[in-house]
């Protein structure tokens, strides 16, 4: 039998160091794909999948992402006045209930799984999301709600997961494949950014998670992994002759933006998704091009 997922964790203690200088004042996460932070598009998939409880993992200098989160009145009486009804509803999309949302210190930039332990006294003994507001995934139905879905058959832990290039394979945790069963697959082992030939497959695990708390009591023995940090990844994979694991073929469009060509990549899909942005965009981006290739 599975219980229902309710509690998140975000990890957002990362100093963004990719996006200098403008990482220097502004928390990475609330960097705006088209008007939208990029924390906002990982709030939205968590509320589509039921997530009740959002727990961010931060660290000094996020207050500008804590406030984000908070009522703004002045503005909200301001729209109100105007009658700017749109532009109203959309704040609203921001505010967290009082109590929705809690906030934990990582002081030492220890790795992902260190990040995730921070918040185990939030989770108790029931399993729990986690999101990593970097990947953002466009679909019709979001990832994490697939998932959801899919983990209320299987239960365990599960992670997202999508076919790389090999030679990109070496950036990602990787998946060892047990049973291959479309768009779920049982995992037989997991390695965390292996050289390309060594390897297990192509199948990459991506920033989203479905992970029982016996998770955090592995991660209660703090080992080290690769690149000397404490990976999830291992924990996770402790699991494997356990509580099980699986990997998540997701439906959707995965863009990496921790990357700032993967930011840039979002950005025109997201904005070509605009109807308000879509014309102007799309003309822009076409006589771009023509001139583009004209001079070359």
């Amino acid at each position: 039998m599975t219980h229902k997922v309710t509690k998140a964790i975000f990890p957002v203690a990362g100093m963004g160091t990719r996006f200098l200088p403008a990482t220097k004042s502004i928390p990475k996460e609330i960097m705006t794909l088209v008007d939208q932070p990029l924390i906002q598009y990982a709030i939205d998939e968590a509320r589509d999948a039921g997530i009740e409880e959002f727990i961010f993992v931060t660290s000094r200098g996020k207050s500008a992402l804590e406030d984000y989160f908070d009522g703004a009145p002045q503005l909200e009486a301001t729209l109100q006045r105007k009658g700017k009804t749109a532009l109203l509803d959309q704040l609203k999309r921001t505010d967290m209930e009082s109590g929705a949302i809690a906030y934990v210190r990582q002081r030492e930039a220890l790795g992902l799984g260190h990040a995730v332990w921070c918040a185990r006294r939030l989770i108790g003994d029931e399993p729990f999301a986690v999101l990593l507001p970097d990947d953002v995934i466009k679909a019709d139905k979001s990832c994490l709600a697939q998932m959801v879905e899919a983990y209320e058959g299987v239960g365990g832990n599960m992670v997202a997961a999508m076919e790389v290039p090999m030679d990109k394979i070496s950036s990602y945790g990787t998946l060892a494949i047990k049973e291959d069963m479309g768009h779920m697959v049982s995992v037989s082992g997991m390695v965390e950014k292996p050289k390309q030939e060594d390897a297990p497959s192509n199948l990459a695990v991506i920033g989203r998670y479905i992970l029982d708390p016996k998770v955090l009591a592995n991660l209660d023995e703090m080992k080290i992994g690769a690149g000397g940090e404490i990976q999830l990844t291992d924990a996770i994979a402790e699991e494997i002759e356990g509580t099980g694991v699986y990997g998540y073929r997701f439906r959707g469009e995965r863009y990496d933006c921790g990357s700032k060509a993967g930011y840039l990549q979002a950005t025109v899909a997201f904005g070509l998704e605009r109807d308000d942005l879509r014309d102007e965009f799309t003309e822009f981006l076409r006589d771009f091009t023509a001139i583009r290739s004209a001079a070359e």
